[in-house]
């Protein structure tokens, strides 16, 4: 397939991924960039975590994404007396019968919407972490496997406010994505005044099937990635692991780099991003834009950089001003 055959293809599928945020935005008013984001996710097979101060429409955001596909779609929400039962599901004992049979928990979807991640202790939120890698669920001494496409859409309050746990390394570090929701723009704010002051029933048409995922993913990997750009990657990753042969001073900054994950998702979400720009082929702009959503979570910082108030972007920024674009 040529470049031109590729490009008509994914203009006459962007028609479909205007559709789909045309209907969002009935409700959503904003938020550009985590719809695109959490679009990339459901076409990459990425999962994500968003974090903000509550209020943000985090979580309806993601209802409402999940509502719009023909897609099984259940919520759980995140409590500290959450059990790992309660979420991946046990076996029960029939008296009668002197057996055990299997319960299901809701992880048994397509998406799954894990609302406030971080109020759930670490041997829950690790419950998920099987499921999240290898699609698939262990209860007692079976094995279950999820049915594809498997997404955890996940939202999170920061961890400075009082009631949250820290997400583990390892769990953190299966999320493709996490993105920072900020507060609206004025004009925004206004306009959710307006919608949100009178009782409406908005009616969201279902819009996606798992064809379509599964048409879209087959496109977004025929989406051209050079050389060049492959190795760009590889320097922005190496940069947080190795960053003195760089010419870089983040001397007693990072205590651990970002992992290989950090490398794989660069390249499957850039070319995404191009796809939904409307390009068969990836530039370097396409992998500076979701470069700190998706290393971000992954970078380890010293207790000297938490103490000098130095954050993961801080990293990243002078990670992307220092390595050479192709």
């Amino acid at each position: 397939m040529t470049i031109e055959e590729l490009t008509y293809q994914i203009k006459e599928e962007l028609t479909f991924i205007n559709n789909i945020k045309n209907e969002i935005s009935k409700i959503i008013i904003g938020q550009k960039k985590l719809i695109d984001s959490l679009l990339i996710g459901i076409f990459t097979n990425g999962h994500i975590l968003v974090e903000g101060v509550p209020g943000l429409a985090k979580t309806t955001t993601v209802k409402v994404l999940s509502e719009l596909m023909n897609l099984n779609s259940k919520r759980i929400q995140f409590t500290p007396d959450l059990l790992p039962a309660d979420l991946i599901g046990t076996e029960v004992y029939v008296p009668k019968e002197g057996t055990f049979n299997t319960k299901k928990g809701p992880i048994f979807t397509n998406i799954l919407i894990a609302d406030e991640i971080n109020r759930a202790p670490s041997k829950v939120q690790s419950a998920l972490l099987e499921a999240m890698q290898e699609k698939q669920v262990t209860i007692g001494d079976k094995t279950f496997y999820l049915e594809e496409p498997f997404i955890v859409l996940a939202t999170q309050n920061p961890i400075e406010q009082e009631g949250t746990y820290s997400l583990p390394e390892a769990q953190a570090d299966r999320f493709m994505f996490k993105i920072k929701v900020s507060y609206p723009s004025k004009e925004e704010e206004k306009e959710i005044l307006k919608k949100m002051s009178i009782s409406r029933d908005i009616h969201l048409n279902k819009l996606i099937q798992k064809e379509d995922i599964f048409k879209i993913r087959t496109l977004i990997e025929k989406i051209y990635l050079d050389d060049k750009l492959q190795d760009y990657i590889i320097d922005l990753v190496f940069a947080t692991r190795e960053p003195y042969k760089y010419g870089i001073d983040l001397k007693d900054i990072i205590d651990f780099g970002v992992s290989p994950r950090a490398t794989i998702y660069l390249a499957r979400a850039s070319k995404c991003k191009a796809f939904l720009n409307g390009r068969a082929y990836v530039i370097p702009s396409d992998i500076k834009d979701i470069c700190y959503d998706i290393m971000r979570h992954r970078l380890i910082l010293s207790y000297e950089a938490i103490a000098e108030n130095i954050d993961s972007d801080y990293v990243i920024n002078k990670i992307l001003d220092s390595i050479e674009v192709p």
